[in-house]
């Protein structure tokens, strides 16, 4: 987008591509699993919540909110801590708060426990998870990083599919109270995903392997200044025009990109489906999202296709905004199964280059603050989008208007991509080599000196003896003879000369030709 920006690390080291970068990926789908995946997978215990605190539905709706903001909302916190400790400490300690949250969520007495342990502590805790493993994801991979966006953001669906039913065998088996500690262990992994986390280091050169070379350098550097501190958060990221357009795209996107799956189910029983049918189509868009996000990062790495990925993304923006258009003239449940089938395509495009593109406007080194400011202006999307579709349905009654408010934001968001990108972000010229020109008092002298002298002074290093030689011949030549050669008056500056040194070793020796004569 623009000018893409370089893949090296913080520390100058290239992406190894491969290697232990593979269980970076690992690692980095099972996060992504657990940060999307378990805000819906909780909402299974919502009707236990319900019935021993004696709350409403919208009071325990409150408890994904919370930890979708915390998600989202806390981006600049994490940039902050992993640009001053790293990524690996980060992800083992939000491990901890993952699994802490849910463990002490087990012990509640009210729903506002719910909301400070499980919405807070443990939101903080996949958030502190999420974004790191982003971070070395990208730091791991270049030319595969199109693929492995894809894979890894095939964690979400695969995830969402094991979690739920999951938690309700757990909640069967063993209530609310049993499921939350049992899900409160299953969170430690993230701590086994971040101590895969390992950054990357240059590799020792072989002089600076022995103690004496490194004293030597040391004496040959003695007042070598220290490198400057890496930013907390930097803040210039907002200086580039292509950073901007995202995120202001991203924001509007988000207005509408999470509406259907919210309402997909009740529309469908608004319509007269069974209950088992309506959360039948979940299942269906989850199953169908699994095979669209790899695939997507696949063509995304094409040698064609990766230089044009924000146009892919806004086609894929147009494409999800489209088919939630479409499918708010829904009639039927076989014609909302149709729908899940394209939104599902569509959905899954969205979430394998959201933040593929990102890594390509602002490179590997920025992309730490980055990430945590994009996050953190989709926090405030994110609460306003499907409550502002709710307000609407109770206004009006009819999910028609829910439908087309969240197609209408997703290609708007699009079209601002796209066409902000075109007219605002310029392609970067390839650098030409640089043209060493002649100092004035070199350019001086050659408009005043003789034509052969010019020559010479033109030629090749290597043959400006050689030439030198053969012009000091014929002007003796022509001085002998008692004629005056047209080639000894000044010749102007802006002739151009060129000297051809023909080969062979001849008696003859080099030859000086003009390349246009008087």
């Amino acid at each position: 987008m623009g000018g893409v920006a370089p893949d090296s690390g913080p520390s100058g080291v290239k992406a190894p591509d491969g290697g232990w970068g593979w269980a970076v990926l690992f690692g980095c789908f099972v996060i992504t699993g657990f940060s999307y995946a378990f805000p819906k997978a909780v909402s299974v215990f919502f009707k236990e919540l319900i019935k021993e605190f004696h709350v409403g539905y919208s009071d325990t709706a409150w408890i994904s909110s919370i930890v979708l903001a915390m998600l989202y909302g806390t981006g600049p916190i994490c940039s902050i801590l992993v640009n001053r400790f790293g990524c690996r400490p980060v992800m083992m300690v939000g491990g901890i708060f993952a699994s802490l949250g849910m463990i002490m969520a087990s012990f509640a007495t009210s729903i506002f426990h719910i909301y400070l342990t499980t919405g807070v502590i443990t939101g903080l805790g996949l958030a502190l998870n999420f974004q790191p493993s982003l971070i070395m994801l990208n730091r791991y991979f270049s030319e595969k990083r199109p693929l492995a966006n894809g894979l890894a953001a095939a964690g979400s669906p695969v995830a969402l599919c094991c979690l739920s039913p999951l938690g309700q065998q757990l909640s069967y088996a063993y209530g609310w109270r049993g499921g939350f500690l049992i899900l409160g262990g299953l969170l430690l992994n993230c701590c086994v995903c971040g101590a895969l986390m390992r950054p990357l280091t240059a590799p020792k050169r072989q002089d600076q392997e022995t103690p004496e070379a490194a004293e030597d350098q040391k004496d040959a550097t003695p007042t070598a200044t220290p490198p400057p501190k890496a930013k907390l958060l930097d803040f210039s990221v907002f200086r580039d025009r292509g950073f901007v357009i995202y995120t202001l795209a991203a924001a509007i996107m988000v207005l509408g990109l999470f509406v259907p799956p919210v309402f997909v189910v009740s529309y469908a029983k608004h319509l007269g489906a069974e209950d088992t049918r309506a959360a039948l189509l979940l299942s269906i868009l989850g199953f169908i999202d699994i095979f669209a996000r790899p695939t997507c990062g696949v063509i995304a790495g094409l040698r064609w296709v990766r230089p044009r990925c924000v146009y892919l993304f806004s086609f894929a923006m147009v494409f999800n905004g489209t088919a939630d258009l479409l499918g708010s003239f829904a009639r039927s449940y076989d014609e909302l199964v149709v729908f899940c089938v394209f939104f599902g395509v569509s959905y899954g495009m969205v979430g394998a280059l959201q933040f593929e593109v990102l890594m390509t406007i602002v490179g590997t080194e920025r992309f730490s603050s980055a990430i945590g400011l994009v996050l953190l202006v989709e926090a405030i999307a994110v609460l306003v989008g499907p409550p502002s579709a709710g307000r609407l349905l109770d206004f009006t009654h009819n999910y028609q208007y829910v439908f087309l408010l969240a197609g209408s934001e997703v290609v708007l968001s699009a079209l601002v991509l796209a066409t902000c990108n075109f007219l605002f972000i310029k392609k970067k010229e390839p650098e030409l080599p640089a043209v060493k020109e002649r100092p004035p008092e070199e350019i001086r002298e050659l408009s005043c000196a003789p034509k052969e002298e010019q020559e010479v002074q033109a030629g090749p290093s290597g043959t400006s003896s050689a030439t030198a030689s053969s012009a000091t011949a014929s002007q003796g030549t022509s001085g002998s003879s008692g004629s005056t050669s047209p080639a000894l008056s000044p010749a102007p500056v802006a002739e151009t000369t060129t000297t051809k040194v023909e080969e062979g070793g001849g008696a003859s020796g080099p030859q000086v030709e003009p390349e246009s004569s008087l």
